[in-house]
């Protein structure tokens, strides 16, 4: 194993966990989605229809979610997801990963219940029950089901179409030849022929169970001809009844879908492995399968050094998976053959339900693929937008980094500023900054917004980052001014494009031209301008607001010599209002505050009277 890690960049093997800001990269695929905190604890499993809608909605519709919820959502540090191939494998796989990895804020499933399986028994005319535990040894088992209903309408359709018996008799030669039975009703209004007397050849009831055990396998053609041909017989004879009977069999007959790839009890203990590679990166799906259910399921990326073929990063990763799950399954199935340790059995399968196994791994594989490639473009290739920008504007590069700035003040008072961020054309609200302007007294954007320009740039020169390619200024010529003389202060004036964006006619301006540019209403160049513009104008109004919000109760209280935000806000928690505080007895103050700060207070207030 060490001499595989010579070659292969070991640092890269881990299952990827998005943050939560990356949570739109998830498909629009059925599966299941788990949440980390920042100790990468599992701390809840959710299926979903629809991967990507399903995890929005806890962020995006925060204020409808319980406290629970909400606490989950708080400690969530990182997402990850399997997909599956229908919502109701997506069911079976969280039973599975609840069961086994118990996640803190998943109802915990402490009993042996499982989905509901049915069963051929392996006994002499055999009963085909429904049952919710599975023993190999007791018989023939198909499903799961997605419900007890389901299971029921299969069960109550073979028991229409076949007599096959429902009693629990020991109907052994010996009891059958001493007349040790009866029939019973079920013989007598034609649901048994009564193999308990002997009115019924073993042979002929066993050609019955196996046309049953068809079905449940799935190979359903000649039933489906069956009912189709009585249906369509009953509707010529105008049997309209008897027609619309024979059609909701029908009905019932083409929804029943049995297979499930995730639980599967035809299959044993065995590990999955699916490799889809590029030139530098291979993509590896890992899924452990104990007793025919999936109960772990991880997609990693190794970054290749040399040119490794899929089979060498396959037996490297397969034996790093193996050991840190601790899993001891001597079969492993894959799409790649690759070699191990001799007494694995590794297998490529051609047809059947391993090879649909196989599939979803590889399912799995590729949509990690496609959302690495497809981050990678958008990082890396300019859109088609961005580069009718660079010509509308006459940039010498590509603007895929913009910065745009505005201020906001209320007649000069809690003047701020905001600075927002657009990477590739889309916010980069990570990097969006606020400002509180320092050196400017009264209303003055000019020279606030030199300012904050100023500033911003000082830092980035400090911090040795990179520079925008485009800089935006929310005004005119006056505002763009103020900016460039702040870059010309800086000494970086002429390194960075800078235009002023004019509210009343969207006119842009450029330095030192009096002349405004005018792009056309419906130019894409225009409409990411007018975006960047409402988001700073946005960011900052918002800033204000907080501001004016938290000054006003500061005003009357925080700026009480002696009293801080702990104690002001202990006493709007219990009074809700200042002018309550103020007419507040001595006695309610002290029980709040203290008999000290109480003092403080009330001669605050006196002396406010007396002036």
């Amino acid at each position: 194993m060490g001499s595989r890690t010579d070659s292969i960049n070991s640092d890269s093997i881990g299952e990827p966990r998005f943050n939560v800001e990356e949570r739109n990269k998830l498909p629009h695929q059925p599966g299941v989605y788990k949440f980390y905190n920042r100790e990468d604890v599992m701390l809840y499993v959710g299926k979903a229809k629809d991967l990507r809608k399903r995890v929005a909605s806890y962020f995006t519709k925060s204020h409808n979610l319980n406290r629970k919820t909400r606490k989950l959502v708080h400690e969530t540090a990182a997402i990850s997801f399997t997909m599956a191939n229908s919502e109701f494998d997506a069911l079976l796989l969280e039973n599975n990963l609840i069961k086994t990895h118990q996640p803190k804020y998943n109802i915990l499933l402490k009993d042996d219940k499982t989905f509901p399986y049915i069963c051929i028994l392996n006994e002499r005319f055999p009963r085909i029950i429904s049952t919710r535990k599975f023993r190999p040894s007791d018989g023939e088992y198909f499903g799961p089901f997605s419900s007890v209903v389901a299971m029921k309408s299969v069960l109550d359709l073979l028991r229409k179409l076949y007599t096959i018996r429902t009693c629990k008799l020991n109907l052994s030669e010996k009891n059958i030849e001493a007349g040790k039975f009866k029939v019973c009703l079920e013989y007598h209004i034609g649901n048994c022929l009564g193999p308990c007397e002997g009115l019924q050849s073993e042979a002929h009831y066993n050609e019955e169970i196996e046309q049953a055990r068809n079905i449940l396998k799935g190979n359903l053609s000649v039933v489906s001809r069956y009912f189709r041909s009585n249906m369509q017989a009953a509707a010529e004879k105008l049997e309209f009844e008897r027609a619309q009977r024979f059609k909701e069999k029908l009905d019932l007959l083409e929804r029943f879908q049995l297979k499930s790839t995730v639980v599967n009890p035809k299959l044993t203990d065995l590990d999955v492995l699916a490799i889809v590679s590029t030139d530098d990166v291979a993509f590896i799906n890992y899924m452990q399968v104990v007793n025919g259910a999936i109960i772990l399921a991880r997609t990693l990326e190794i970054r290749k050094r040399l040119e490794e073929s899929d089979a060498d990063i396959l037996a490297f990763a397969a034996m790093h998976l193996r050991e840190e799950h601790e899993s001891n399954n001597r079969t492993i199935i894959t799409n790649v053959r690759f070699s191990l340790e001799e007494e694995d059995e590794i297998i490529v399968p051609k047809i059947g339900d391993k090879k649909k196994l196989v599939t979803l791994s590889l399912k799995n594989a590729l949509e990690m693929k496609r959302e690495r490639t497809k981050s990678a473009e958008e990082t890396t290739a300019p859109s088609e937008v961005l580069l009718r920008m660079q010509k509308d504007l006459r940039l010498s590069e590509v603007p895929d980094h913009i910065e745009c700035f505005d201020n906001s003040n209320l007649q000069g008072s809690n003047a701020v500023a905001s600075m927002v961020c657009f990477r590739n054309g889309k916010p980069s609200r990570k990097e969006y900054r606020h400002f509180n302007i320092r050196t400017v007294e009264g209303p003055n954007d000019f020279a606030s917004m030199q300012e904050i320009v100023y500033r911003r740039y000082k830092r980035v020169l400090e911090e040795e980052s990179d520079l925008p390619k485009l800089i935006v200024v929310d005004g005119g010529k006056g505002q763009l001014s103020s900016a460039c003389q702040a870059l010309k202060d800086l000494d970086i004036y002429g390194r960075v494009p800078i235009i002023g964006i004019a509210k009343r006619l969207e006119e842009l301006y450029y330095p030192e031209d009096s002349l405004p540019l005018h792009i056309s209403k419906k130019s894409p160049s225009l409409m990411i301008l007018q975006h960047l513009r409402d988001e700073a104008h946005r960011f900052a109004i918002t800033f204000h607001r907080n501001k004016r919000s938290k000054n006003a109760f500061k005003t009357e209280l925080e700026d009480i010599e002696g009293i801080g935000k702990s104690t002001a806000d202990k006493l709007l928690k219990a009074f809700k209002s200042v002018k309550k505080i103020r007419e507040a007895p001595m006695e309610s103050l002290e029980q709040i505050v203290g008999t000290a700060k109480a003092r403080v207070v009330a001669e605050h207030f006196r002396a406010g009277d007396r002036e």
